[in-house]
């Protein structure tokens, strides 16, 4: 009867593990949440709109301009003049304007060089670059580079957004972490509060000496300050975790206390994270934000380069324009012209070249930065494999630990109920048990944030 007492005494109560009605919130779910309204994703977000913005502003340096200037004067009821000079201009991509204009004067002091017809003077004209400004200048350089700038952009929100997903997904396993603690603690509470009972029942009954109550209380205290540690850890990552959940509008929400971690994270997180396939085999760089972003500052870089380098040449302005009185424009007379000229070059150039050299000396540093970041990319994603596959040859070592030493409790246990063990092995074993399994959850852990910090490194957060 006795050994019977002791059997409902120590092995009437879990090991590991409650049930509980509370909701799941999956990681998935989680992540869901972070990459539609947390406000960083969505600044980096406005980083794209930006350089679409910047773009429209560089194509406005193509857009048609009419330009009107008109002044007048009189004085004593004389009109001494009045000028009308108005124009149509068409800037084209290789520098090249066209331009049509209408210009009407008179007055008794009129300028002889402003003096036109009566009904007022066409003209229709072109000016060419042949020098400096043909085939680069400022207005394609910036639309050139406005261009690549929306895929510099592209990926920089990648980047961007990853960064926050990752410190996401940390703060998400810490709080899976601590909540499985938690729950660790509050089983074996339990298992030694009613293993103190049981002892105090057998030493009334003379069966245990009094000292046996002494050990059975000092695991129950040492189980409730694990266990209140444990829910301030909780409680800490909870409101960690809160500050990645947010609601359109800019507005925030806490975690609720219904709101559990997902248990079967670790058959999910790599699907999740689209790490699974990675794993097992290549991955090529050639497409990584990181590479595709310094790939488009050495693009940027590049056509810089290119308009320094065409500041070498002369600057040659030719113009030509046709003029013709508004009633006669159908009677071509090509002897009626106006054509300039205009021609600048310094002779040393020292400017220009030391500019030049400059672009130059970006170019090649923005490319080694490249070159270094496609070996240092390779190898952290493979060193980031090797310690995936360790990790989850790792658990499974805890995993047959765990059932160990599950089994060396199971068995001390029943030696106890039959008189030959004592209160202090079984807390003994129990105390290896508890460091087993804490040991398993940051493994798990571990396991958790070596997938995120391989997601982070791939930096593809859509």
């Amino acid at each position: 009867m006795k050994h019977l007492l002791l059997f409902f005494l120590f092995f009437g109560f879990s090991i590991y593990g409650q049930e509980n009605n509370d909701k799941e919130f999956t990681y998935n779910e989680f992540l869901g949440y972070v990459k539609k309204f947390h406000p960083l994703v969505r600044t980096a977000n406005l980083e794209l709109n930006k350089a679409q913005a910047n773009l429209m502003m560089s194509r406005g340096g193509f857009d048609p301009k009419i330009e009107v200037d008109f002044s007048k004067k009189q004085f004593k009821n004389s009109e001494y003049y009045s000028i009308l000079n108005s124009s149509f201009k068409i800037p084209t991509w290789y520098g090249i304007e066209l331009k049509a204009g209408f210009d009407n004067n008179e007055g008794i002091y009129l300028n002889p060089e402003n003096t036109v017809p009566n009904q007022g003077l066409t003209s229709f004209g072109i000016t060419i670059p042949l020098g400096q400004g043909l085939f680069v200048n400022q207005r394609m350089a910036d639309l050139r580079k406005a261009k690549i700038q929306i895929k510099l952009s592209q990926e920089e929100r990648k980047l961007q957004a990853i960064v926050v997903l990752y410190d996401a997904s940390v703060s998400y396993f810490n709080w899976k972490k601590n909540f499985n603690e938690v729950a660790l603690y509050k089983t074996y509470v339990s298992n030694a509060q009613i293993r103190f009972k049981g002892i105090k029942s057998l030493i009334q009954q003379g069966d245990k000496p009094a000292i046996d109550s002494i050990e059975a209380g000092i695991i129950v205290k040492n189980r409730l300050l694990s266990l209140e540690d444990s829910n301030l850890k909780l409680a800490k990552s909870k409101l960690e975790l809160s500050n990645f959940l947010w609601l359109e509008n800019n507005i925030p929400f806490e975690l609720s206390e219904q709101l559990i971690p997902e248990e079967k994270l670790e058959f999910t997180i790599q699907e999740t994270l689209k790490t699974n396939d990675l794993v097992n085999r290549d991955f090529s760089i050639s497409k990584h934000p990181k590479i595709n972003a310094l790939q488009s500052k050495v693009d940027i870089l590049n056509v810089e380069r290119k308009l320094k380098a065409n500041l070498l040449l002369p600057k040659i302005d030719v113009g030509y324009s046709y003029l013709s009185e508004p009633s006669y424009i159908d009677n071509y007379q090509f002897k009626n012209y106006k054509i300039g000229l205009d021609l600048y070059f310094p002779l040393f150039l020292r400017k220009e070249r030391g500019s030049l050299k400059l672009a130059q000396f970006k170019v090649q540093e923005t490319q080694f930065a490249l070159d270094l970041e496609k070996v240092q990319l390779s190898n952290k994603i493979n060193a980031q494999k090797i310690e995936i596959q360790s990790l989850e040859k790792q658990k499974q070592f805890i995993n047959d630990l765990v059932k160990d030493n599950l089994t060396m409790l199971s068995s001390e246990e029943r030696l106890f109920s039959f008189g030959e063990s004592s209160i202090f092995l079984i807390n003994s074993r129990e105390n290896n048990l508890v460091s087993v399994q804490l040991l398993q959850i940051t493994l798990e852990n571990r396991y958790y944030i070596s997938n995120s910090e391989l997601f982070k490194i791939m930096a593809n957060p859509d």
